[in-house]
């Protein structure tokens, strides 16, 4: 049988087709555009993510068996506020989780509702990205579309929506609303109340893996599909590309270096942080994860790369790099501020440390360094909590150079395991949809089987030395320039 994985991304839908020995036998993608209204503000039109996914798919099955096809599911950007109306027409351009608007309602919710009260219901305090937030913001901004609200969605269960005809979304997205209950897997009545809605508006609840329904009946006849094909729930982007990483079962753990930068560890348990710095979010195998997220990890590379030094060629830059562990020059990757584990909206990007003899190539290290250095503070929020992690998978397109998983391997002192397939949340996404068809038992069964590790970086002791001096030395100017951010 084959099984379709639906990446949608900030940039662009990713859709894979995987048949049921985890083989992938074809990838498309479609862009769509990004809208920036203001300054901070981050949009994008609904209507384009459907429209790009419906004619990739007609790519993607073009030269397949369409009846060997069983199961579709996603994996998709997460906390972006969809709204449809009353005829389930889209009220506005979805709001993204890299939106910036929020910080008047996001500095509410945890300074006057309190974050105590937040964590309690929800497992988690208010981050400007989450969607209870952007509710808070259009209700306050823009009255008459808050009225129409009829149903709240996320990103990719729009897509869903628009497949199967069924309002769903999954734990693991809905972790991120900061509506969701976490620990008892259900919405927090107190928490709607605060943001003025009903559980009436919101979507049925799924694990990521159960089948929501079936493929419309005229959309499967336009595609050439069975119309038995399932709609499975999908999970958030990480979640699905823990998946799709093998990143199941107790202390599992993945780093995904793509816009944004993640690490991801799995827990049968559910578990808080006493400050909050990471995220308590349900994970698509039906258990738990805690996660770091930074705003800008690929972001940062891109915007250096190409926005300041004018080149695209990526690995041209790194091979002339060679003083790992000794570059006297450090970067704060907070273009956009940053969320795990400061929650600082207004911090900014900063170089530190530069003299007449700083070279090209120190200042492109500072950038990767500082990624992994950023990463690394999740990390200890999550060895306070008494779990040790020694290695890790790794994903995203960042994680395609061998010098910045290098970096990464010595800063954190992790092994990390290269797989086989690379393609994340795509590939999560499809094992979801065939654990959802019954191909197999679960999905710890599922990636026991199709996931293949196929080499390992192991950490230098000399450079894991090194880099431990040199992240004291980080983790002190983030302190040092925080006031400074708010002024400027």
């Amino acid at each position: 049988m084959l099984y379709i994985g639906i990446d949608l991304g900030t940039s662009a839908v990713k859709l894979l087709l995987m048949d049921e020995t985890g083989h992938i036998h074809h990838v498309v993608s479609r862009e769509y555009p990004l809208m920036f209204p203001h300054p901070g503000w981050s949009e994008q039109n609904p209507a384009d993510w459907y429209t790009q996914t419906i004619d990739g798919l007609k790519e993607l099955i073009k030269d397949c068996d369409k009846s060997q096809v069983a199961g579709i599911s996603f994996g998709g950007q997460m906390h972006g506020l969809v709204i449809l109306n009353a005829q389930d027409q889209v009220i506005r351009p979805a709001i993204l989780w890299n939106d910036g608007r929020t910080e008047k309602e996001t500095a509410y919710l945890n300074e006057v509702i309190g974050k105590e009260t937040l964590s309690r219901c929800t497992a988690n305090i208010a981050f400007a990205g989450f969607t209870a937030p952007k509710l808070l913001w259009v209700r306050e901004h823009e009255p008459e579309n808050f009225a129409q609200i009829t149903k709240i969605m996320l990103p990719k269960d729009y897509l869903a929506y628009r497949l199967s005809g069924v309002h769903c979304t999954d734990y693991s997205d809905a972790s991120g609303m900061l509506l969701l209950d976490v620990k008892n897997r259900c919405w927090s009545q107190e928490i709607l109340n605060i943001c003025g809605i009903t559980e009436e508006q919101l979507p049925n609840l799924y694990e990521s893996y159960e089948s929501v329904g079936t493929i419309k009946r005229e959309l499967a006849e336009s595609l050439g599909l069975p119309q038995s094909v399932k709609i499975i729930a999908g999970a958030g982007d990480n979640a699905a590309a823990a998946v799709g990483t093998g990143t199941v079962g107790d202390g599992m753990c993945n780093i995904s270096l793509g816009t944004s930068g993640t690490i991801f560890i799995a827990s049968s348990s559910f578990a808080v942080d006493q400050h909050n710095a990471l995220h308590s979010f349900d994970h698509a195998d039906g258990s738990y994860h805690l996660m770091g997220c930074m705003l800008s990890a690929g972001a940062c590379s891109k915007w250096w790369m190409e926005e300041i030094l004018k080149t695209t060629q990526y690995s041209e830059e790194q091979n002339r790099i060679s003083n790992l562990g000794e570059n006297q020059v450090f970067y704060l990757p907070y273009l956009m501020g940053e969320r795990s584990p400061h929650n600082d909206p207004k911090a900014r990007a900063v170089f530190l440390g530069m003299s007449m003899d700083t070279t090209r190539e120190e200042m492109t290290q500072a950038v990767l360094e500082g990624v992994a250095f950023g990463l690394r503070d999740s990390l200890e929020v999550a060895k306070n909590l008494g779990i040790q992690i020694t290695r890790t998978k790794i994903c995203g397109g960042g994680a395609k150079s061998p010098l910045w998983r290098k970096i990464i391997a010595n800063v954190m002192n992790l092994k990390i395991d290269i797989i086989e397939s690379e393609e994340g949340p795509g590939y999560g996404g499809a094992i979801l949809a065939a654990v959802g068809c019954k191909e197999y038992e679960s999905v710890s069964d599922a990636v026991e089987k199709l996931i293949k590790i196929v080499d390992t970086v192991e950490p230098e002791e000399e450079l894991v030395e090194k880099y431990e001096i040199q992240y004291q030395k980080f983790r002190q100017i983030y302190p040092s320039v925080k006031g400074l951010f708010q002024e400027l």
